[in-house]
């Protein structure tokens, strides 16, 4: 087996494996890469070759820990690696590498998070034989990455799968269309409406959101290479709601989703929604994910409306094996995990105790 580091004349060889190769994913495709390229941090593509054939490939993401005089850095390969995790030898010879590349950066940890789907205990086994932790997680969006989605196969015909929907879902699809409803491709020009209104979304359900910068970057590096696309919703000359939807080899993600405070009773969620599904099976894609849920599924969560409305979709309720951290440097992993968090906590509990004395003050 050989090593080969990925340079941007690779990326067409190195996008096809990551995308069809084992468990493959949109965030380790060399467009994603480039993406968080420009919101601080370093990729570093990497694939393993077998007789000059790709068998394994990751896309790793390295950051500076923001400490000062901490000349430490991490590593993340957002559902990374592409590989087969039953052939040891292969990830065996992968890890190898990469601790050799973190020798040289000073990364205290590789952190993972497969496109493997729960239980599997074969790639958790293989994984922990090979040094990793699993990383115990909650139910809700505690993870880099959601540990619950919803998975919608695209191998019937589009009547099949409408049909499938729940009535309500199908109901509510064509309530869209009678109202006027229309969904169209958003151009570069959408994107600063489809912001704003993205914005209003977070300010409604209580939930942050990156600068306009990042989705520029978006459009620059995920839309202009056709890995991605807005879909914007209209009404009455309005637009009402967007969404934007990445696609890599055969699968489609449903990735950012936002709706005006006006207008929801005209159901453009749900039109956007088979849009996008539409598109993905025009483009021969087999799966469809609709992403995050929460794995609390009692209705007094309140994220419970989210998982309500997605598994309207009558889509496979999945969960992933979770989070893996593999340590690099066992001293500055414990201080990682232990001493800097306390450290953290310690600074917001003086700011805020500071904020507190000065609006007595």
């Amino acid at each position: 087996m050989e090593l080969k580091v990925i340079e941007d004349k690779d990326r067409h060889i190195f996008d096809k494996f990551m995308a069809y190769g084992p468990k493959g994913h949109v965030l380790q495709s060399y467009e994603w890469g480039e993406v968080k390229r420009r919101t601080g941090w370093q990729p570093i593509r990497m694939l393993v070759t077998e007789n000059a054939e790709p068998v394994a490939g990751i896309s790793i993401l390295k950051r500076r820990l923001p400490i000062p005089g901490f000349k430490k850095c991490i590593f993340y390969a957002p559902r990374g690696p592409v590989a087969d995790f039953s052939d040891r030898e292969t990830l065996k010879f992968l890890l190898s590498k990469i601790k050799e590349l973190a020798a040289m950066h000073g990364a205290i940890m590789l952190k993972i998070d497969p496109d493997i789907k729960s239980p599997d205990e074969n790639a958790s086994n293989a994984l922990k034989s090979l040094g990793f932790i699993l990383r115990e997680g909650g139910k809700n969006f505690e993870g880099v990455q959601p540990r619950f989605v919803f998975r919608l196969p695209l191998d019937k015909p589009l009547d099949d799968i409408f049909a499938s929907f729940h009535e309500k879902t199908r109901y509510n699809i064509r309530l869209a269309s009678r109202k006027g409803v229309a969904v169209k491709e958003g151009s570069r020009e959408d994107l600063k409406p489809f912001y704003e209104i993205l914005q209003e979304t977070c300010i409604r359900d209580k939930f942050l959101v990156r600068g306009f910068d990042y989705f520029e970057a978006l459009w620059d590096e995920m839309v202009e290479k056709g890995l991605a696309k807005l879909f914007m919703a209209e009404y009455e000359g309005r637009y009402i709601a967007g969404t934007i939807a990445f696609i890599f080899g055969d699968k489609a993600w449903y990735i950012y989703g936002a709706s005006s405070n006006e207008h929801r009773n005209v159901m453009p969620n749900y039109a956007l929604q088979w849009e996008m599904i539409k598109w993905a099976k025009q483009n021969g894609c087999t799966m469809y994910d609709f992403r995050g849920v929460s794995g609390d599924l009692s209705p007094d969560n309140p994220l419970y409306g989210l998982y309500r409305f997605k598994k309207g979709f009558n889509a496979e309720f999945t969960e992933f094996i979770g989070e893996f951290d593999l340590p690099l440097s066992p001293l500055f992993y414990h201080l990682w995990e232990h001493a800097i968090p306390g450290y953290r906590t310690m600074r917001r509990n003086i700011v805020n105790l500071i904020r507190g004395m000065r609006k007595k003050i």
